[in-house]
């Protein structure tokens, strides 16, 4: 077979596979689009939003301390010769309580000796009374007219009267003093106290300025706390002995079972920011903190330097949208269900506390606010509710 016969039927079956495979490709089916460009409603949870008066609850946390906080010094010297059962650590006295007794016997002794003192000044007085007498008589005989008042005066002996009646207030004082020092060997408990350390015991020797201990008072401790100084607009101070400031609950979350906590209330602001932080400092008053009376006593005490956790209660905002802080999106966006629709509001947010967002404006009271987090968003993007869920939100309405 030539060369060129060859070529053509080659020619000849290249073109028959090339017509064969164009039939195949014309020819096959092709897949129906119609369903894929249905967009599909996304399945939310909405909750109703509601205008109303709201207290906000902010939490901040802080460290326990005394109101009464001081070191028991003497103010005489002398050797201990009874110490009170009660002045121990642990202990809790009442005000007026004898803890110590310093041995009272130089002091009396002193004391004798200044009644004494100021005996012997009193019977000088008579004695300078008696010629006090006789010189007025002297001077009515020998006749004083010509006598100048300085003169009259020396005559009468009025410079040694004076000097007596000195020493008679100087003894006064002696014995005042020497009083006050025989009562300054008892020591007594300046308030309700708790006693944090006892240093001395019977036989101990005590100066002026030894440390005997320590006490606090039992009947308040203070909670001190640190605020943002925007909150402080919306927290109420003790202003009279009659009006408490804001309800303050009081937890130790390390060591207290849960939902149990102090009642106090918001006492005072310190004037002066944390160098650290710049937040406000704040004083929280809680009453017996140790649980001394009856209504406590079921209830935990507070220790000393203890870090605890405090909700303090706000004053009354009025008319405002109060939303979970859970439902605000990137910090001022709140995402509502409209005629099945997906809208993004915009809204002005006067305050968050530790739970929710208080919304002045951007919503209205009856708005579906959704609260299922969606992967796509996008203003007008179907949205459907479960009847459950639909269900719920109209008994809320009702």
């Amino acid at each position: 077979m030539s060369t060129k016969k060859i070529i053509l039927i080659s020619l000849g079956i290249l073109l028959l596979a090339v017509i064969v495979t164009s039939l195949i490709f014309m020819t096959e089916p092709t897949a129906k689009s119609e369903g894929a460009t249905k967009q599909m409603a996304m399945l939310v949870e909405v909750v109703t939003a509601e205008r109303g008066d709201y207290q906000p609850e902010f939490v901040a946390t802080g460290t326990v301390s005394p109101v009464e906080d001081i070191t028991l010094s003497p103010l005489v010297g002398g050797e201990v010769v009874r110490r009170s059962p009660e002045f121990t650590p642990g202990g809790f006295v009442k005000k007026g309580a004898v803890l110590l007794q310093i041995d009272p016997s130089d002091y009396r002794n002193v004391l004798e000796l200044r009644k004494s003192d100021l005996e012997q000044a009193r019977t000088n007085l008579e004695v300078e009374m008696g010629r006090q007498e006789v010189a007025e008589k002297d001077l009515a005989l020998i006749g004083g007219d010509s006598l100048s008042a300085q003169q009259k005066s020396l005559v009468l002996r009025k410079p040694q009267l004076n000097s007596v009646r000195a020493t008679i207030n100087a003894a006064q004082a002696a014995v005042d003093q020497a009083q006050l020092d025989l009562a300054r060997t008892t020591i007594r408990a300046p308030f309700d106290a708790h006693i944090l350390s006892q240093n001395v015991t019977v036989g101990s020797q005590v100066a002026p300025g030894d440390n005997l201990g320590r006490l606090v008072g039992s009947d308040h401790y203070w909670v001190i706390l640190n605020i943002p100084v925007s909150k402080l607009q919306y927290l109420q101070f003790t202003e009279a002995a009659r009006e408490k400031g804001s309800e303050v609950k009081v937890r130790n979350t390390t060591a207290w079972p849960e939902n149990t906590f102090r009642t106090g209330s918001l006492d005072k602001q310190v004037g002066a920011l944390e160098d650290e932080t710049r937040l406000a400092k704040v004083l929280v008053n809680v009453p017996d903190p140790l649980g001394q009376e009856a209504a406590n006593k079921e209830k935990p005490e507070l220790m000393i330097g203890s870090f605890v956790e405090a909700r303090l209660l706000g004053k009354t905002i009025p008319g405002v949208i109060r939303l979970s802080r859970d439902h605000i999106r990137n910090n001022d966006r709140v995402w509502v269900m409209q005629d099945g629709e997906l809208k993004i509001r915009e809204v002005e947010i006067l305050l968050n506390d530790a739970e929710f967002a208080y919304i002045t404006d951007g919503l209205e009271d009856g708005d579906k606010v959704v609260t299922t987090n969606l992967s796509t968003v996008a203003d007008g993007l179907p949205l459907r509710t479960t009847r459950k869920n639909a269900s719920e939100q109209e008994s809320s309405q009702e």
